[in-house]
């Protein structure tokens, strides 16, 4: 486990299942019409259970944009909310994909914060099926939560919860580059 640490704040890098996590949001992999997918998605509900999606398909009926979040109830799993974020599908940059990942991190900060939540569990958004290159993803991903945490001391902890070693080694590469600082 890498951390990230600052007064009373930190961010984590762990390998793991991110429906094991007790947190209190569990970010969610989502597709803009909110239904049920594979990877992330798929574990977050059969996990949850029925109440996430009876939810929001009451709440959000017209789904979700890319780059941005919504909230929702987080079921059976160990956490207060789940947070459904939209990430880009990757095009090569032609779309503004590092702007709307960026977009999308930032968004479920914001609604985890709105929402008085102390800790927030990521997956890497947009890396399995969207095909976002994971190297510049973690960047993206470290470095939104770093300056969001320094921007407001409410938030605690950042755990990104990664589901293979070498998303996990890509992760580690880019906290060390973006905050030398790091505890192990």
């Amino acid at each position: 486990m890498r951390i990230w640490s600052q007064a009373e704040q930190r961010l984590e890098l762990i390998l793991g299942d991110i429906t094991d996590q007790r947190a209190d949001v569990i970010v969610n992999a989502a597709n803009p019409q909110l239904a049920s997918g594979g990877g992330v998605d798929g574990a977050t509900h059969r996990r949850g259970g029925p109440a996430i999606m009876a939810e929001t398909q009451a709440r959000y009926p017209q789904g979700c944009k890319t780059e941005s979040a919504v909230i929702s109830t987080a079921g059976k799993l160990e956490a207060r909310f789940v947070i459904h974020a939209v990430g880009p599908v990757w095009a090569g940059e032609n779309r503004g994909e590092a702007t709307q990942l960026r977009s999308a991190y930032q968004s479920c900060l914001t609604l985890a914060e709105e929402h008085q939540c102390q800790s927030v569990a990521f997956p890497s958004l947009s890396t399995g099926v969207y095909r976002f290159p994971v190297e510049a993803a973690c960047h993206i991903a470290v470095d939104t939560s770093i300056a969001f945490l320094l921007a407001q001391p409410s938030l605690k902890r950042v755990v990104f919860v990664l589901f293979d070693r070498p998303t996990l080694f890509t992760f580690e590469k880019a906290l060390t580059e973006i905050a030398p600082s790091l505890k192990d």
